[in-house]
């Protein structure tokens, strides 16, 4: 146990919407809803009165309709110069892009896309069952690319739950600790599958790193520390759970914590109830970053380049029918590769 001189300085941050990041992650958002019954048409069974339709953000019942005008979701948008990595935890997400790429995925799956030029992409969120609430539950997460990866080719990776290591302790009184790595795993785990070629988690000495914590009421985790020592930024996000503890330290509240990654750092939960946390890992980039929506770039100028570059192209077109697919009433997970191939699961 540190003593108060060798305790490390935990900094704070309140959790708002979206959670605050640090380079190399630009934005990080939990979408935790709690969706009705479906219509039988992959909406909601419920009025949709009072809504913003549209852009729906209020969490009115439990949930949100977002940019989906009756199926909730988001629509096809573009995207350039950095990655989205979605984790769903609960619940199926149907992707469709303007490679032609399409899946159906969820229930631990992770998918990650690279944008770099350019690409438009769906995210919908089919309320698939009408019998029962469709609760849908997930992060997602943008990792900046550096400038020389910015014009990639645009990259679909499926993470597939079951692909995804995952490691379960129990102590002497039966209680619990998870750790499930989608990047970066400690140097005693199975490695999870490989990220996208282009992205700054391939980077070898980058020592990206995208953890889920879940801990038993007085369950106690120990973080390893990072490979890249203090040149790395680590950054614990606690959502979930009424009492918890970083290196001797107590947490006031869901809050994402600082915490150093050049040594061990214990966790525990000194609540009642269980604690979850998410870790977001990496050396930063150190570039400059212009932001503009859905662009991010280095400079301004190139923020207008993808303006004009967007009108013109289209980041490749939209071949799909609407500007929201939903794949069918099948809750099958797979995926459908740009040039055909069909991927599931593995069994």
């Amino acid at each position: 146990m540190p003593t108060p001189s060798t305790a490390p300085k935990l900094t704070l941050h309140p959790l708002g919407f979206p959670w605050p990041t640090q380079d190399p992650f630009l934005f990080c958002v939990h979408h935790d809803d709690r969706y009705p019954t479906g219509n039988g048409q992959y909406g909601p069974a419920a009025s949709l009165a009072g809504r913003q339709i549209g852009s729906d953000f209020s969490y009115r019942d439990g949930w949100s309709m977002y940019h989906g005008q009756s199926v909730p979701g988001f629509p096809a948008h573009p995207h350039r110069g950095f990655e989205t990595v979605t984790l769903v935890r609960t619940g199926r997400i149907d992707h469709a892009d303007s490679m032609g790429a399409a899946a159906r995925y969820g229930d631990g799956d992770v998918q990650w896309l690279t944008a770099g030029r350019g690409i438009q992409h769906s995210e919908m969120f089919p309320l698939l069952s009408t019998t029962a609430p469709n609760p849908l539950d997930l992060f997602q997460i943008w990792l900046n690319l550096p400038a020389r990866s910015k014009f990639a080719a645009p990259h679909f990776t499926m993470l597939w739950a079951e692909a995804i290591p995952r490691r379960v302790e129990t102590d002497s009184a039966g209680r619990r600790s998870e750790l499930l790595c989608v990047a970066g795993a400690p140097a005693d785990m199975v490695p999870p599958p490989s990220p996208p070629p282009d992205s700054w988690a391939s980077v070898a000495d980058a020592d990206v790193a995208i953890w889920t914590l879940k801990l038993d009421a007085g369950a106690r985790l120990t973080l390893p520390a990072a490979r890249g020592g203090a040149a790395t930024k680590r950054r614990l996000y606690y959502f979930l759970g009424n009492g918890l503890r970083i290196a001797d330290q107590p947490v006031p509240g869901h809050a994402a914590t600082d915490v150093p990654a050049d040594q061990p750092v214990e966790i525990v939960n000194s609540g009642s109830e269980p604690a979850e946390l998410l870790m977001l890992q990496g050396r930063p980039i150190g570039e400059p970053v212009a932001q503009y929506g859905p662009f991010v770039m280095n400079t301004e100028a190139e923020i207008r380049q993808a303006f004009m570059d967007y009108q013109r192209t289209q980041f490749g077109g939209w071949q799909w029918p609407d500007s929201a697919p939903v794949h069918g009433s099948d809750p099958t997970r797979f995926a459908h590769r740009p040039g055909g191939q069909t991927e599931q699961p593995p069994a």
